[in-house]
């Protein structure tokens, strides 16, 4: 077990006992939502995995330890800070955890600290990717990369709207990371349930995915697998409001100067603004959509 790792007594049972276990990102809670609806929206994602027959790890950096498992109080704790918690990625690791600081995960550091805890089944939003305009920015997610290098599947909504969709999925491709459409042969588009390109397989069940990801661990392939869930049909946005809240976002952001790892947080917050709050609702109704898909594939496994 890894020095600077925690897990909780709930999820270290559970993985002791072989039962399902489903991990949570923190940056959805710290940069992702205001509170107090992140920590509402946290809390019900964990009650939902419960539900659904599966123990929830939600993961974070708490004091320069890493989390896999949070208790109601560290929950409130990170909802309450927001954004002066540090949006961890790979690279923040060593500094933050050296330092004894605090840091919300991203998909890249969840998928790290969950395969450090031996949990191999993280529910979350939507992935990052490669950025519009990556051509001349060079801004690429580094989800896709941990995509490419970690034994953790991935149950999102697909790539964030607010990215080159096309290219993530080149992206993907080159990196060798097998992408699922559950119940769709095409990508979600994260607030939105098509995006005219196709995913990799299609696959019906949650045997289905666990079957596969199970092989990929049996033959030692390195490597996630993406497993795309559209968000549910009564919450999908119209794809030209939400394309149209997109580009006034951008270009705001350009007028700013925001980009790196601000781009994401700011992006969510002004396409929530410029909707009324529709896009908040439809972001909380997937992130639950995908927990449940998230528990039922952990059982299978």
């Amino acid at each position: 077990m890894n020095k600077y790792l925690d897990v909780s007594p709930e999820v270290a049972e559970a993985l002791r006992l072989g039962k399902p276990v489903v991990a949570l990102e923190s940056t959805i809670i710290s940069h992702g939502m205001p509170y107090p609806q992140n920590v509402e929206t946290a809390l019900k994602v964990e009650a939902v995995i419960r539900e659904n027959g599966a123990v929830p790890a939600t993961v974070a950096i708490i004091g320069g330890r890493l989390k896999a498992g949070l208790s109601a109080d560290e929950i409130e704790y990170l909802g309450k800070k927001g954004r002066d918690v540090i949006k961890a990625s790979r690279r923040d690791l060593p500094v933050l955890v050296a330092r004894g600081a605090d840091g919300a995960t991203t998909v890249t550091t969840t998928m790290m600290i969950a395969a450090m805890a031996g949990i191999r089944v993280f529910a979350t939003g939507g992935i990052g990717g490669v950025h519009r305009g990556a051509e001349t920015t060079m801004d690429i997610s580094a989800d896709l990369e941990e995509l490419a290098k970690t034994q953790v599947m991935v149950i999102c909504a697909g790539a964030k709207s607010i990215l080159d969709l096309g290219l993530t999925l080149e992206y993907l491709e080159t990196k060798g990371v097998t992408v699922i459409g559950y119940g769709t042969d095409e990508l979600p588009a994260f607030y939105t349930r098509r995006s005219g390109l196709k995913v990799d397989y299609r696959m019906d069940t949650p045997q289905e995915i666990a079957d596969a990801f199970r092989v990929k661990m049996e033959a030692g392939l390195e490597g996630g697998m993406l497993v795309t869930n559209p968000v549910p049909v009564e919450y999908s946005m119209d794809p030209e409001v939400i394309d149209a809240a997109i580009s006034q976002a951008l270009s705001e952001a350009a007028e700013k100067g925001i980009r790196g790892k601000e781009i994401t947080p700011f992006l969510l917050a002004r396409i929530k603004d410029i909707t009324g709050g529709d896009s908040l609702n439809s972001n909380i109704q997937l992130v639950l959509n995908n927990a449940r898909l998230a528990a039922a594939v952990a059982a299978c496994l």
